[in-house]
Order: C-alpha cells, then sequence, then structure tokens
C-alpha cells in the first residue's frame, strides 16, 4: 500500500518518531522519513522500519523520491494537508492521489496491547493529578479566579513540566459550567460553587482525558460521589452519574457506537434533561485527543475489542450549572473497563 503522511502523530504511529517538519512516504516495502538537519540526530536514532532522508527541500525531495519509484497510485488523507502542499504534488508528479478521510485514525482505531498499557498509564497519572488538583484547590483555591485555577491546573497536571498535557485544561464555575468548552472568566471560586474540571496529560505521547464535577466545599475529591445542597443541581448530576454508569456497565463489542451513545442519551432524555444534553457521548483516544470512535447518535461504527474511547454524559442549564462525568474506557473480552 502506497501512502503519505504529514500529521506528526500519524507518523509517529507509523515509526515511534516524529517533529514538527516531516514528510513520511510509504512505498509498498519502502518507508521514507524526510526532514531537515536540526532533527538529523533523533531521527537517526529513533526512526524505525524507514529510511531517514534530510533535505531542506521537503516537497521537492518527496517529488524525486515517487517520481524516481514509478507508482501510480498514492493514498492521502485530506484533512492533513493544505490545499498549496497537495498541489505541489499533483503539479509536479502523474501520480493519481486518493483520497481516504481519517485514514491513519482507521489504522489505530484498534490499540495494541502495548498501546493499551501505555494508555493506561496515562489515565493513571491523570487520575493522581486530580487527587493532587483537589487538595491544591482546597487549600488555596478559594477566593482566586478561573484563570488562576486552570493556571493551577496546568500545572499540577503536566507535573511542573514533566508531562505534556492532552488539551488546555476546562476549569468552570457555576453558570460557566453550563458551556462545555468553558473558556476561563474572572469569577472566583468560594465554598458552595459547582465546579467542572475536564483535563488530561499525555504520557509517552498517549492522551488521557477525565472530567469530574464537585460542590466546592472545606474537603472534596474528585470522585464520582458527588453531594450538592441545591436539589436541581443534585437531581441532575444524579442522572448523569445513572447515565455514565448504565453506559460503561452495558456497552459490548459488537453494539454500533450509535447504540453506545443511547446508554447514555435515552436515559437522560427520559430524566427529562435531553434537550440540556448538547454533545456525543464519547470519543476516541490515544495518539490524538479526538480519535475514532465516535460515540454518536449518528455513528454506525462497530465496537470491537482494543477500542479506548470516552464516556461522558453531560447536561448544560444555560444560566444556571453544568455538569459533565466522564472516564475512558477500553473493550476488552468484549465488555467496557474503565482504565
Amino acid at each position: 500500500m502506497n501512502y503519505m503522511l504529514n500529521n506528526e502523530n500519524a507518523i509517529y504511529y507509523e515509526c515511534g518518531y516524529s517533529c514538527d517538519n516531516v514528510l513520511y512516504l510509504s512505498l509498498g516495502s519502502e518507508a521514507y522519513f524526510i526532514t531537515d538537519s536540526r532533527y538529523t540526530i533523533e531521527a537517526q536514532e529513533q526512526v524505525q522500519n524507514a529510511q531517514v532522508v534530510i533535505d531542506r527541500d521537503l516537497y521537492g525531495m518527496a517529488v524525486e523520491i515517487l517520481k524516481k519509484s514509478k507508482i501510480k497510485k498514492m493514498i492521502f488523507d485530506p484533512k492533513e494537508w493544505s490545499v498549496a502542499a497537495f498541489q505541489h504534488f499533483t503539479e509536479n508528479t502523474r501520480i493519481n492521489f486518493h483520497p481516504e478521510p481519517d485514514f491513519s485514525h482507521k489504522r489505530r482505531i484498534i490499540k495494541s496491547d502495548e498501546e493499551l498499557k501505555i494508555i493506561a498509564k496515562a489515565v493513571k497519572l491523570g487520575a493522581k493529578a486530580f487527587s493532587q488538583l483537589a487538595k491544591e484547590f482546597q487549600q488555596n483555591g478559594i477566593g482566586e479566579n478561573e484563570f488562576t485555577l486552570t493556571y493551577k491546573a496546568k500545572s499540577i497536571l503536566g507535573g511542573y513540566g514533566k508531562y505534556d498535557l492532552s488539551f488546555d485544561p476546562i476549569v468552570a464555575l457555576n453558570a460557566n459550567a453550563a458551556k462545555p468548552h468553558a473558556l476561563p472568566t474572572n469569577h472566583r471560586m468560594k465554598t458552595g460553587d459547582l465546579l467542572l474540571v475536564d483535563a488530561g496529560l499525555k504520557y509517552k505521547r498517549y492522551c488521557s482525558d477525565r472530567t469530574r464535577t464537585v460542590q466546592v466545599g472545606e474537603e472534596f475529591t474528585f470522585g464520582t460521589k458527588s453531594k450538592f445542597s441545591k436539589k436541581k443541581i443534585q437531581k441532575a448530576y444524579d442522572v448523569v452519574l445513572k447515565a455514565h454508569d448504565n453506559a460503561i456497565a452495558k456497552a459490548r463489542s459488537g453494539m454500533k457506537a450509535k447504540e453506545v451513545d443511547a446508554l447514555t442519551r435515552d436515559l437522560i432524555t427520559k430524566a427529562g434533561f435531553g434537550e440540556y444534553y448538547v454533545h456525543s457521548t464519547g470519543h476516541g483516544v490515544g495518539l490524538d485527543i479526538h480519535e475514532m470512535p465516535y460515540i454518536s447518535s449518528r455513528s454506525d461504527t462497530i465496537i470491537e475489542d482494543g477500542m479506548v474511547y470516552t464516556i461522558e454524559p453531560g447536561i448544560y442549564i444555560p444560566g444556571e450549572f453544568g455538569i459533565r462525568i466522564e472516564d475512558m474506557v477500553a473493550m476488552v473480552d468484549g465488555k467496557a473497563v474503565v482504565l
């Protein structure tokens, strides 16, 4: 199979190394990792199963290799390439370029045993960071605004520089939590506030992702057995938790992704909060924070052993509050196992 890649994570998956200026060509039994001289040492040390080619003009070198290979067909992911980059190949070769959206994500959808171990480690490190974050917020978070709380979250989750983050953490209080991808505000945290934290870190490039919603008090943990003083919030929280637990308990290999989505959505709708559940149940996680499979009401993807994805139902009432509970699961022996 002939294909070309320029996405860092897609290339890392193929050969065990990547950088921010690289092209990767797979031509049958041969593969080429084309980069510039800034990455010579690392590439020669770490690239596996591909020939390292150093050149200032990556695209020009790639065209030369393609012309010499005399191949007639090349697969590419149209989501990866700019128009200008793609035109460079179409205008300088006679190859038939065949678009395959999500090409690398499809290759990576089933995780190997080694990948599952790495992801599980990332999740455990993320959970430990959440525990540390709860202590920090209890001791030093009261009176701080969401910008400062987010900064603290980044520092603790990243191990003060040891780990990269899966994404910028979401730290949202009260009504701001009603925005699924809330940005920080000047609202200051006080006892009794609703606090939603969505965050993750990377271990060996693989991501973790976790969300917890709690009421701020003298003592709280980022567990799932949260208690709230307002009945409406508690009712919504209990519904979200029930939906979260139901999907984890009943998800099975062989189901369609939309059937897993229904395991959360039907419960939330039946409880009267359906209009406030504004996103899908989950998404795959791996080298990218959002990968296949997508656990949505429109997805016919068949769930298989080895897939890793989130279960993250939520209820978001504008101007009032938002609740989300998220864990990552792996399909093992036909069932969803929380990592």
